[in-house]
C-alpha cells in the first residue's frame, strides 16, 4: 500500500516536476490578533504532501483525504480529497518506490483559540501535523489614526 511520508504545515506550497516548494514551513503555532467586536481573520496556509507508492501500486489510483479540524474530532474546518497516481519513469529500477509530492494552499478561519491538526489519509495509513492558534486581542494604539 501507499505510505504517507510526510505532512508538512507552512505559509504557502507548491509543487512543481516533482519537487515540494514550502515557504514559512515547519510552523506550530498560528498567532493572530483579533479586533475587538470582530470574527478572527481568515489565515492563509500551505500543505505539503509526499506519498511513497510501491513499485506493485503504480499505475493504480489512489484517493486521499486532508482534513483541517479541532485537536478533539469534530466537524472539519476544511476538507481536500484528491486521487494520486504514478507510472514508472523509463530507466526505474525495479521494486524502486515511487514519490509524489503534492502540494495545497488556502485560507482557514479559526473561530476559537486551541488546539488543531490537519489529518491526511490514505488507505488505512494517516498522518497527523498538530499546531495551536492564538488569539491576541488588537492593543489600543493599533486604531490610533497620525495627525
Amino acid at each position: 500500500m501507499p505510505e504517507i511520508e510526510s505532512l508538512l504545515l507552512a505559509n504557502h506550497a507548491e509543487s512543481h516536476n516533482g519537487l515540494l516548494y514550502l515557504m514559512g514551513g515547519g510552523w506550530t503555532d498560528v498567532n493572530q490578533v483579533v479586533m475587538p467586536n470582530q470574527p478572527p481573520p481568515p489565515f492563509h496556509f500551505g500543505l505539503g504532501l509526499t506519498v511513497l507508492v510501491p513499485w506493485t501500486e503504480t499505475n493504480r489510483r489512489h484517493h486521499v483525504t486532508i482534513l483541517m479540524e479541532e485537536e478533539d474530532g469534530g466537524d472539519p474546518l476544511l476538507r481536500i480529497e484528491a486521487d494520486l497516481e504514478t507510472g514508472r519513469p523509463p530507466g526505474a529500477v525495479e521494486g524502486t518506490d515511487q514519490r509524489i509530492v503534492m502540494a495545497f494552499s488556502g485560507e482557514v478561519q479559526f473561530l476559537t483559540p486551541g488546539g488543531y491538526r490537519a489529518v491526511a489519509q490514505l488507505a488505512n495509513a494517516q498522518k497527523c501535523a498538530s499546531f495551536r492558534v492564538i488569539h491576541r486581542p488588537a492593543q489600543p494604539q493599533m486604531f490610533q489614526q497620525s495627525a
